[in-house]
């Protein structure tokens, strides 16, 4: 996966961002810190993006974001719970107006009766308005990520463009 590939959907959300002077976090799991990289690889971005937290870990997730261990015990990391969490945490520990969240099971291996390889959760928003959808995404362990990265880009310009 080339990071330059996500250049067109890093342009619009700078764009957008920029307009109105906010800025934006990432947490990261399945995708460790590729959304903060694919952002941080276009020049000026530290006007706009205000830092990336990649927490891998179940313990992470708490330790780092503040992820409430109880949710993941009923929910499981890979849950709509824990991604709205997760974005609520990092606006809580960072600076940022906005934020991404992606928790998923990128494979080979990882899958769970309901939660199949390329189970990704992504949640994304302000505090206050955060929203999540569940993707289902195909191929091996590079294009779920890839895939998880580009829709991460897309949901945070929608909603840096929006009302």
């Amino acid at each position: 996966m080339e990071l330059l590939s996500f250049a067109p959907a890093v342009e619009r959300l700078a764009t957008a961002l920029a307009a109105r002077g906010e800025r934006i976090a990432t947490a990261e799991s399945c995708t460790g810190g590729l959304i903060a990289a694919a952002c941080t690889a276009r020049a000026g971005s530290s006007d706009w993006f205000e830092r990336g937290f990649v927490t891998y870990s179940n313990e992470a997730k708490t330790e780092i974001l503040g992820v409430d261990a109880s949710l993941i015990a009923a929910h499981g990391a890979v849950s709509e719970e824990v991604a709205r969490a997760m974005v609520a945490g990092a606006l809580a520990h960072s600076r940022a107006t906005l934020a991404a969240a992606v928790t998923g099971i990128a494979g080979p291996g990882g899958a769970v009766p309901g939660k199949p390889v390329g189970t990704v959760w992504l949640a994304w928003g302000r505090a206050g308005a955060v929203q999540a959808e569940r993707l289902q995404l195909p191929g091996d362990r590079d294009a779920v990520r890839g895939a998880t990265v580009a829709m991460a880009l897309l949901r945070l310009a929608e909603s840096a463009e929006g009302p």
